[in-house]
């Protein structure tokens, strides 16, 4: 099999909001850059698929901090202000800039300005490919990353991955590399996400950079049942029913969607968007077209008529867990790595909980510009020079022993761990034990013998990256013992103010997990 090689400055690994603009910021600043998508930058992810809100609050002093005074509390008083602050600022700065520079068509208010907090998935990474290949950047579609390369102090060099169409090999060698490859929903099939799967975060803890907050990935979004998409802001207008029509008491959206995992556990769980009004209804259309087409094509009217819904696992993608953070660039632990978008945690401006859309979009907007142009300046930093390349890359692609293990058999386990509400939605500590020594037996076993080619290596990186992600997130969860944010534990139901701080986790073989004081909170809870 052929290898193509490359060299640039910035590499950036994803194809979603956080890559393109990191790509494109990059650029900007006078950096070579080549960007590497799992699919085809613009339409691959969560974002292309749907529609997003944004974060975008005028630079109105009440304004913002009502803004950042909504989720405090929700996410159990972990975020940073001074974080929400920077990522309030970036946000609006660079929705701006989509309007008044990449001609975003925003609808207009009744008072003829245009409404900025909000984007249609499609259009927007449409204009965002189109902005990136104007820069100069190189796309390579359809190019998963399976590893990073380091130099020889342990500093990140490049990446090597398989491109599918091609059926070729590749690396680059670059001066830095920023992953933007989103969280990992563990092939649940909720809309868009089945390219997440954690890939950037096993790269990352492969060359030794730390994780954060991945007890909070406890995020189920919910959908027509044996469809995908989870637009879940919409059920706000919905009561949920059993199959006789009665209402089941404390379901709902917000505050009530874990009654909704305990009744689908045992039955079947109906629905109706019955407190929409008309003008709601008029909006919900515009705002999210996709969210009705499998109503639409089935004669259900959502408003009028009970349909069946179930709750897809979102994991990190939703949940606020990731790539730790280490300074105002998005830099990691580790030289010359960054980190951005659903990869890299959002706990600095989140905490413990967030949903859809908002708070993620504006993330992956600010991350993304901050990485791409602190990787540019890392870049000419280390110079030109050739540096001799080591691949880190373990796990499903350099077994340790002679053995052979099936991908599909791992991701079938994985998948059994995660996925379950009763395993972990509805979280108790000995289940988690219980699931943890599963996922444990798991790692040793694929560690062993665990790998592939081609396509094949590449499914088989995405089983090795699911399982070390779990175990991440269960013992992070272990480690937790109280009730924060959407840490739920039902054997430590209540907040436990001697914890009011972030768990870091890391490594492979051995994962650990450990408290992260605060430097400065919101507020002391």
């Amino acid at each position: 099999m052929t290898i193509l090689d490359l060299t640039t400055d910035v590499l950036v690994v994803g194809g979603g909001p956080a890559a393109t603009w990191a790509a494109l910021k990059a650029a900007e600043a006078g950096a070579d850059v080549v960007l590497a998508d799992k699919g085809y930058c613009g339409t691959s992810g969560a974002t292309a698929s749907g529609g997003t809100g944004v974060w975008y609050v005028p630079p109105v002093p009440e304004a913002r901090e009502k803004a950042m005074a909504s989720r405090e509390a929700l996410g159990g008083y972990l975020a940073d202000r001074r974080w929400m602050g920077r990522v309030l600022d970036e946000t609006y700065a660079r929705m701006n800039e989509l309007a008044e520079v990449a001609k975003y068509p925003f609808p207009v208010g009744p008072d003829g300005q245009q409404l900025r907090n909000g984007l249609q998935g499609p259009e927007y990474m449409r204009r965002m490919r189109i902005r990136v290949r104007r820069a100069g950047v190189r796309i390579l579609d359809h190019s998963p990353v399976v590893e990073l390369l380091t130099d020889g102090t342990g500093a990140v060099a490049g990446a090597a991955g398989y491109r599918r169409q091609a059926d070729q090999r590749f690396q680059v060698r670059a001066g830095a590399v920023v992953l933007a490859t989103g969280g990992c929903a563990f092939l649940s099939k909720a809309l868009g996400c089945d390219v997440n799967t954690g890939d950037g975060a096993l790269f990352a803890a492969e060359v030794g950079a730390e994780l954060s907050g991945m007890e909070f990935s406890t995020a189920y979004g919910i959908a027509p049942e044996h469809t995908s998409v989870t637009k879940t802001a919409f059920y706000n207008y919905a009561t949920f029913y059993r199959a006789d029509g009665t209402v089941i008491e404390g379901a709902s959206s917000q505050g009530g969607r874990s009654v909704i995992a305990r009744t689908l556990l045992a039955e079947k769980v109906f629905c109706k968007l019955d407190k929409a009004g008309e003008s709601d209804k008029a909006a919900m259309r515009l705002a999210q077209p996709n969210f009705f087409l499998t109503f639409d094509r089935l004669g259900i009217d959502p408003f009028t008529e009970l349909f069946s819904v179930t709750l897809l696992a979102e994991g990190t993608v939703r949940g606020t867990g990731g790539i730790r953070i280490t300074d105002d660039g998005c830099a990691t632990t580790v030289p010359g790595l960054y980190a951005a978008g659903d990869a890299a945690t959002r706990e600095l401006i989140c905490g413990g909980f967030t949903g859809g859309g908002s708070h993620n979009a504006a993330w992956a907007i600010s991350s993304g510009t901050w990485a791409g142009h602190s990787a540019a300046g890392f870049a000419r930093s280390v110079g030109a020079g050739r540096r001799r390349l080591i691949p880190a890359g373990g796990a499903g692609i350099r077994p340790a022993g002679s053995g052979t293990v099936a991908t599909a058999e791992v991701i079938e386990v994985v998948r059994g761990e995660v996925l379950p509400y009763n395993k972990n939605y509805l979280r108790h500590g000995d289940t988690l034990t219980a699931s943890l020594g599963v996922l444990n037996e798991t790692w040793s076993s694929l560690r062993e013998g665990l790998h592939g080619d081609g396509v094949d290596l590449v499914r088989a990186r995405q089983a090795a990256a699911m399982v070390a992600h779990a175990r991440w997130m269960y013992t992070s969860a272990l480690a937790r013992t109280e009730t924060r944010g959407m840490a739920k534990r039902l054997d430590f139901p209540e907040v436990d103010p001697a914890q009011h701080h972030r768990i870091t986790s890391g490594g492979l073989d051995q994962v650990w997990a450990r408290p992260e004081l605060l430097a400065s909170a919101a507020v002391a809870s």
